[in-house]
């Protein structure tokens, strides 16, 4: 049974202050409509603007993923987006009246408290996932970054992170299943070496900084910083100047951490947040040395361009496959003959599409004519031959369909791509683009031959009630 989208039952509100920006933000997720996934909206602008959570719009990675554009901005989305997508959430609107997101403790553990507190619904459309296939490698030899993504059935992370300090050295996280992100990752802190820290504080770029929003790992002799700095980073995280002489080797803001290995954790939590910006759930298995935030996008727009170009690839369809429905079967459901009937065979059907094939030989009729010489078979029957796979699905699905005819009603959107010559294998693709009301039908088209698409479009018809019940029953029975 194909799984279906989920969105919140009900919105919920967070406020707390931006770490970069120091500014305090009202951010609150509503329920949003299928195929929507994450949109962010800065209430607090003029004209309120959206942008999608999309790797195409991210402008910065610095100390965080910024979406945006050159009139505004959404920073720090990397949390809230691998809460959204950790707890099973598709579709999400997140309003904010500020520029960045709010963070908290420096984890998702608050956004992941307030979707389970809300709750998901099941939408009435399915989940589409980006299935990974093949192998895709990734590497940044200057950030001494590597990144990998394998076909698996779930969705898996492997991180490993080295810094090269003698406090953190190198540790490794996993994630076997998404179900696991809520508890063994989400309430994982963003971490920050001293040395860092200190080139952010002088810069006056941690304006939000606070001993509980990170953990501070100190890996050098905090007796060498100079007296300036010493005030400037008691004053930025709310402590006593006197403090920092007794860290020495350790951690700043001498916290209890969750786990032995949490900085690798958290470097786990920021990839989900950041190929949340793929569009879609991810079936594969992600490994990562040494990742961030700039490297996280830039394999995830890797993942972007091959899902871009698989939605123009032909869906592989299996010729050899045993006739759901021959030509007699066909015959019994179309009004259509010779020389007008343009569907050979049905090869899949499911409740809203159908898989139909057309042999183009020499021996049509209309070659005679289209053209002399150089034999090509018209844009409009192939249309027609699309639509009579159309009809195939909508009278496999009425009890007496002999005393029913298809007939057209509008026509959208036609391209053709290709030409079809004798010789050529036609394969049809149709799908539902809506329920069947009262006897109209939409149905999304597509032509291949040889896995490239040769022509589309859009088909309305009318299902319309036209033969004498017993006299075709007589004729089939003769």
């Amino acid at each position: 049974m194909a799984e279906k989208q989920q969105t919140l039952k009900s919105s919920f509100s967070i406020e707390g202050v931006g770490l970069h920006t120091g500014q305090t933000t009202k951010l609150t997720v509503h329920p949003a409509e299928p195929d929507t996934w994450y949109v962010f909206k800065r209430t607090d602008l003029e004209g309120t603007p959206t942008v999608k959570a999309d790797v195409d719009n991210v402008i910065s990675t610095k100390r965080g993923t910024t979406l945006g554009n050159e009139n505004f901005q959404v920073n720090t989305t990397e949390h809230i987006l691998a809460a959204l997508y950790g707890m099973g959430v598709d579709n999400a609107l997140i309003e904010m009246d500020g520029p960045e997101v709010p963070i908290l403790d420096g984890s998702s553990k608050h956004f992941v408290e307030a979707i389970e507190q809300v709750g998901l619904v099941e939408q009435d459309a399915e989940k589409e996932y980006f299935i990974l296939k093949d192998n895709i490698t990734f590497e940044d030899p200057e950030r001494e970054v590597e990144m990998l993504a394998v076909p698996s059935p779930d969705y898996r992370i492997t991180v490993m992170v080295d810094y090269r300090s003698p406090l953190l050295g190198t540790q490794h996280a996993s994630m076997y299943n998404i179900k696991e992100f809520k508890d063994d990752f989400s309430r994982c802190r963003t971490f920050v070496f001293l040395r860092e820290l200190m080139q952010l504080v002088n810069n006056g770029l941690i304006k939000g900084g606070d001993v509980d929003n990170a953990i501070v790992m100190v890996d050098t002799d905090t007796s060498e910083m100079s007296e300036e700095e010493k005030d400037r980073l008691a004053a930025t995280f709310h402590r006593d100047k006197s403090e920092l002489e007794a860290v020495g080797i350790g951690i700043l803001n001498n916290v209890k951490l969750h786990f032995q290995n949490e900085p690798a954790r958290h470097k786990l939590l920021d990839i989900v947040g950041d190929l949340a910006l793929i569009g879609k759930p991810i079936q594969g298995h992600i490994l990562a040395a040494r990742p961030g935030h700039t490297t996280n996008v830039a394999f995830g727009k890797m993942l972007k361009d091959l899902i871009k170009k698989e939605q123009k690839a032909a869906p592989a369809f299996d010729l050899n496959a045993e006739a759901i429905y021959g030509i007699t079967e066909i015959s019994e459901m179309l009004p259509h003959r010779y020389p007008f009937l343009l569907v050979d065979k049905i090869i899949e059907m499911g409740d809203d599409y159908v898989v139909g094939v057309k042999n183009v030989t020499m021996n049509e009729e209309f070659f005679q004519g289209h053209f002399p010489g150089n034999p090509v078979m018209p844009g409009v029957l192939q249309v027609e031959a699309m639509a009579q796979c159309g009809g195939i699905l909508v009278m496999s699905q009425i009890e007496d369909p002999w005393n029913y005819e298809t007939l057209f009603v509008k026509i959208d959107k036609v391209k053709f791509k290709r030409k079809v010559v004798p010789g050529d294998t036609l394969v049809f693709k149709l799908e539902l683009i809506a329920p069947i009301r009262r006897g109209m039908v939409t149905m999304k088209a597509a032509a291949y031959v040889r896995n490239q698409i040769v022509a589309e479009g859009e088909l309305m018809a009318q299902i319309i009630k036209v033969r004498n019940d017993e006299r075709v029953k007589s004729e089939h029975s003769s």
